[in-house]
C-alpha cells in the first residue's frame, strides 16, 4: 500500500481488530522478545532510517516548513539510538496485561478481582515527530493492543522505514501484520472516515498542534484522549538557590526552553518573584539571550531588564498562556508563590508546571495548589516525558483527566475488568 488511493480504511481496521485477539493473549516472553529484536534491528537500519529521514527533511525544507518543525522531524543518530534505548525499556517493564489490581472475597463467597486487560484497536494520528511510529507501535504491542498509525505526510518515508522494520519483525515471529497498520498515505477525507469507526476502534490518540488535536476530537465518534497545547511554567522562588548568582535555577530556566524549544513540555513562562526579581530577572535575561532566546517581559522585569541595559520585548496579554514553539520566553515578575498560582491557574494548559526554591514548604504549597497533568520542583519542564520518567517510551501526554492523565505508558493502554470465581452461587 504506497498510496491513499490502494488503502481500504475500514478493512485496515477490521483487520486490526482481528490482530488485537491474537495479540490480546500473546504471551510476555514473546512480545518482549519481539520488542527486544526491534531494538537491534533498528541498531542495524540506522542508515536506511537517516536517508529516508533526510529525504523528508530536503521535502520539508523545499516546502518551507518552519525551522521548529524541522526540528521535530529530524532523527539524529542519537535520537535513533533513544528510540531503540526506549523500545528495551519498554520490553524490560512488567507486562501490565492480566495484572490483578484488586482483589477481595464478598459477603456471598465469591472471589473477585480486577483485572488489566489491553483497550483493542488504537488509532494514533500524528505530526512531524517520525519517532512516535514505533514508540507507539512499543508501548500497544506490549499492552496487547493494535495500532493504527497515520502520521504527517511530512515524514512519510521514515515513518514507512520505521514501520517497515516492525512488520518484518511481526512476520519473522509469525504475527499478524495487521498489529501495526501505517496509514501515513491516507487522505484527510479518509481520516475522517477513520474517526467514524467506533465498531472497531476503541481510543484515538491525536499527537501535534492544537489545529490537529481540535480537528481530530470533534470529529471523532471514537473516544479521544488529548492534550492541546503545553504552556508550561516555572516559578522562581525568593528562596531559590542563589548559589553562583543563581546559576542552577538559570540554567534549568535556559535549558527548558532550548533544548527542544518545539515540543510540548518546553517551558514558554518563567515566574520570578519579585522579593529576587532586581537581581535575577537580568542575569536570566543575559542567559536566554547569550542562547539566542527573545524574551517578552511584563511592565515590571521590562523596567528591571532595561535598567540593566537590556534589550528586551514589551509582552501583550496574549503572550501569557501562548505556546510558542520557538525561542521565545514570556517573563513575569509575582508578587510570591500565591501570585504564581493564581498566573498559573488563569494561564494553564494542565500540562507541566515547575517551581524552583529550597524551602519544603512552599514547594509543597506549589504542589497543591497547581493540577496539571506533571508538577516538578527543582526539576526542568522537560521530564514530563514517559522516557524520562521510567516509562519506557509514550504514547502521549493527556490533560483530559479521564482514564490517563500525564505521560501515558503501558498501563494507560489498557482498561480493567472484573473477573470472578465462585462455587456455583447462585442469586
Amino acid at each position: 500500500m504506497n498510496n491513499a488511493g490502494s488503502i481500504d480504511v475500514r478493512a485496515a481496521a477490521s483487520a486490526a481488530r482481528e490482530a488485537s485477539r491474537t495479540l490480546a493473549t500473546l504471551p510476555t516472553d514473546a512480545k518482549n522478545a519481539l520488542l527486544r529484536d526491534l531494538a537491534t534491528a533498528i541498531r542495524a537500519h540506522a542508515p536506511l532510517v537517516r536517508a529516508a529521514n533526510e529525504a523528508d527533511l530536503n521535502a520539508a525544507r523545499e516546502s518551507g516548513l518552519p525551522d521548529a518543525k524541522l526540528q521535530r522531524l529530524a532523527l539524529s543518530d542519537a535520537a535513533i539510538e533513544q528510540l531503540a534505548r526506549g523500545i528495551e525499556q519498554v520490553a524490560s517493564l512488567p507486562d501490565p496485561v492480566g495484572q490483578v489490581t484488586e482483589e477481595r472475597t464478598v459477603s456471598s463467597g465469591l472471589l473477585v478481582r480486577r483485572v488489566r486487560m489491553p483497550l483493542g484497536v488504537i488509532a494514533m494520528i500524528y505530526e512531524a515527530r517520525p519517532g512516535v511510529t514505533l514508540d507507539a507501535f512499543a508501548l500497544c504491542f506490549k499492552s496487547g493492543n493494535a495500532v493504527l498509525l497515520k502520521g504527517g505526510r511530512e515524514s512519510a518515508r521514515t515513518n514507512a522505514a520505521l514501520a517497515a522494520l516492525a512488520i518484518d519483525l511481526l512476520a519473522h515471529h509469525q504475527l499478524p501484520a495487521a498489529v501495526l497498520t501505517d496509514l501515513t498515505p491516507i487522505s484527510r477525507e479518509q481520516v475522517a472516515h477513520l474517526l467514524t469507526l467506533n465498531d472497531l476502534i476503541d481510543l484515538v490518540i491525536p499527537r501535534g498542534g492544537e489545529s490537529l488535536i481540535r480537528a481530530v476530537v470533534e470529529t471523532s465518534r471514537i473516544p479521544t484522549i488529548q492534550h492541546y497545547k503545553g504552556v508550561c511554567h516555572i516559578y522562581v522562588d525568593r528562596e531559590a538557590d542563589a548559589t553562583d548568582h543563581w546559576a542552577k535555577p538559570i540554567r534549568v530556566c535556559v535549558t527548558a526552553k532550548t533544548s527542544a524549544p518545539a515540543t510540548c513540555n518546553a517551558a514558554e513562562c518563567v515566574l520570578v518573584d519579585q522579593a529576587i526579581a532586581d537581581a535575577f530577572v537580568p542575569a536570566l535575561v543575559r542567559a536566554m539571550h547569550a542562547a539566542s532566546v527573545q524574551v517578552r517581559c511584563d511592565a515590571m522585569s521590562e523596567r528591571i531588564a532595561r535598567a540593566a541595559g537590556l534589550d528586551v520585548v514589551a509582552a501583550n496579554d496574549a503572550d501569557f498562556g501562548f505556546e510558542f514553539l520557538d525561542r521565545i520566553l514570556a517573563l513575569k515578575v509575582v508578587a510570591g508563590v500565591d501570585d504564581a498560582l493564581a498566573h498559573i491557574a488563569r494561564h494553564t494548559s494542565n500540562h507541566t508546571e515547575a517551581i524552583l526554591t529550597q524551602n519544603r514548604a512552599t514547594a509543597d504549597r506549589f504542589v497543591a495548589g497547581v493540577q496539571s497533568s506533571c508538577v516538578l520542583v527543582n526539576a526542568s519542564t522537560r521530564f514530563n516525558d514517559g522516557f524520562q520518567l521510567g516509562l519506557g517510551a509514550e504514547i502521549g501526554i493527556s490533560t483530559s483527566r479521564l482514564h490517563a492523565y500525564g505521560p501515558m505508558g503501558l498501563e494507560e493502554l489498557t482498561t480493567r475488568r472484573f473477573v470472578v470465581v465462585g462455587d456455583h452461587q447462585t442469586r
